[in-house]
């Protein structure tokens, strides 16, 4: 876990307003030079912050950024701890190495990954402060067998909230996306520990595209979008973290009590695929089919010509059929 200089975290709330800053100004409040300020410059830069330097006007963020508040998330989502940092290497990495030090539902949030890490071992891209970052840990004492379907309700749970704040266009893509204008706005990773007869540790990992950097994002391959070109008026970062964090929280413990039975009405609702034609890779194997939705263990139905074909998640990619 790494923090911000004192330097950048001054800078950093100064220019949070997305205002223009003199170079005199920031001089005289943090106390260094000119050429000080552009080295503190740079190294925010390099985090994926898009700030712009204009002569005879100063510098300023593209964007105005709301910092995360771990004494506001704490407030609005109650329940077991949430925690904020700067920087991390990757926040469900950090818990996955810590199991036996979190409570169940406790929470670790971030700016800004340096290792981000998504579905299939891919890498999950994150500017600075651009996206809704975080990890919660869970514990199922019915062991790891108890875990079938987990991604799609944590799923479920992030998609009721984006609409509860107004994001209707919002849907699920089987078994670990969260979809917008045909592009991923959200990517779900979840992992497990577990012994024999044992119970079963979670780490369930969120990555939400709120306002991405204006300029292409050097390592995403995909299509993608957020929040911020769904809709111009940005919602209170804060707010929707803590919204969040509680619903899913209340998701995990339905689930416990009573596994997908009261989700999979809720999540076939929401799949964008859902009786479109589709393919499914299976390695350098491709199956073409319609989308029926999902089974009573989150698995993928497929009508195919052979009928309807049920597929379980691991090392497959759903696409649509052109």
């Amino acid at each position: 876990m790494r923090h911000l200089t004192t330097r950048q975290q001054q800078l950093l709330r100064l220019l949070a307003d997305g205002e223009f800053h003199s170079g005199e100004q920031i001089g005289r409040q943090l106390s260094i030079s000119r050429a000080a300020i552009s080295q503190q410059i740079k190294g925010l830069k390099a985090l994926g912050l898009d700030i712009f330097s204009v002569t005879g006007k100063g510098h300023a963020l593209a964007q105005p950024l709301e910092l995360l508040d771990a004494a506001a998330l704490q407030r609005d989502a109650g329940g077991a701890p949430i925690h904020c940092v700067a920087l991390i290497d990757s926040t469900n990495q950090y818990m996955m190495s810590r199991l036996v030090d979190w409570q169940k539902g406790e929470c670790l949030l971030t700016e800004y990954q340096t290792a981000g890490r998504g579905r299939r071992g891919r890498q999950w891209i994150s500017p600075f402060g651009s996206q809704l970052m975080m990890s919660l840990y869970w514990r199922l004492e019915e062991g790891m067998a108890a875990a079938m379907g987990l991604s799609l309700v944590v799923g479920v749970a992030l998609v009721e909230t984006l609409q509860s704040f107004g994001y209707h266009e919002v849907g699920l893509k089987w078994p670990n996306d969260v979809y917008a204008q045909g592009a991923k706005l959200a990517g779900i990773l979840v992992e497990m520990s577990a012994t024999s007869g044992g119970s079963c540790h979670v780490v369930i990992g969120v990555g939400l595209n709120l306002q991405m950097p204006l300029q292409p994002v050097h390592g995403i391959n995909q299509p993608w979008t957020a929040l911020s070109a769904i809709r111009a008026e940005s919602v209170p970062r804060n707010r929707l973290g803590a919204e969040f964090i509680r619903r899913l929280r209340l998701a995990l413990q339905e689930f416990e009590a009573g596994g997908m039975a009261s989700f999979l009405t809720r999540w076939n609702h929401l799949d964008v695929y859902r009786d479109r034609p589709v393919r499914l890779l299976l390695g350098e194997q491709e199956i073409r089919g319609v989308a029926r939705g999902i089974d009573e263990q989150g698995g993928l139905v497929l009508e195919t010509e052979s009928g309807l074909q049920t597929y379980v998640g691991g090392e497959i990619s759903l696409r649509p059929a052109n």
